[in-house]
């Protein structure tokens, strides 16, 4: 069980584990640059989750109607025209989604090319991309039905709860990981 009390959708435990970094190991500049900058992208993606959960919270317990939600979420960083809970949850998610895109088919494979230990890790937080997709798809069909039906908005908390959970561990999993590697190898863009 987790913090909001859901099952997580996989094992933390059989997580592999990259190379102990080395004694005489090298980390240039820009390697630097680039791990720094992936913590900064991930606390974004922490932030917003924490207004996204917010938000639903509100919309939960009545303190807050759909207008006040609104313009609750019309001061965040994410704008949109259509600014509605659903709106904002799907921008959110289409921000995780480029970001793991971008992981996916440019840093994975240069670190994978520079320190083949790092394959299995790699192969893992790819299968979490995908398992966080489904659970951001979960989050959408719950808003969805909710809009038809108010009472459901349990669903999306639910939802939300889940996502935080596997986000939250995915993102400590993957710094844990690459943040040495990735001020070890070179990066091209």
């Amino acid at each position: 069980m987790t913090d909001h009390g859901v099952e997580l959708l996989w094992d933390e435990s059989t997580r592999p584990r990259g190379p102990e970094p080395e004694a005489n190991a090298v980390y240039s500049v820009s390697g630097r640059a680039m791990s720094r900058q992936l913590v900064g992208v991930h606390n974004h993606l922490r932030e917003e989750l924490t207004k996204v959960r917010s938000i639903i919270e509100q919309a939960v317990d009545g303190t807050i109607g759909v207008g006040e939600a609104r313009s609750a979420i019309n001061t965040m960083t994410m704008r949109q025209n259509n600014w509605t809970m659903g709106a904002y949850c799907e921008s959110y998610c289409r921000l995780v989604t480029l970001h793991h895109t971008l992981e996916d088919t440019s840093l994975y494979p240069q670190l994978r090319e520079g320190d083949a230990r790092l394959g299995p890790v790699l192969d893992r937080l790819t299968e979490e991309h995908h398992v966080i997709h489904e659970v951001l798809e979960r989050l959408d069909a719950a808003l969805v039905a909710t809009v038809a039906e108010p009472r459901k908005i349990v669903q999306v908390q639910e939802a939300a709860g889940l996502l935080t959970d596997t986000l939250l561990s995915h993102l400590s999993y993957e710094e844990h990981e690459l943040l040495e590697p990735m001020a070890r190898i070179p990066y091209h863009h």
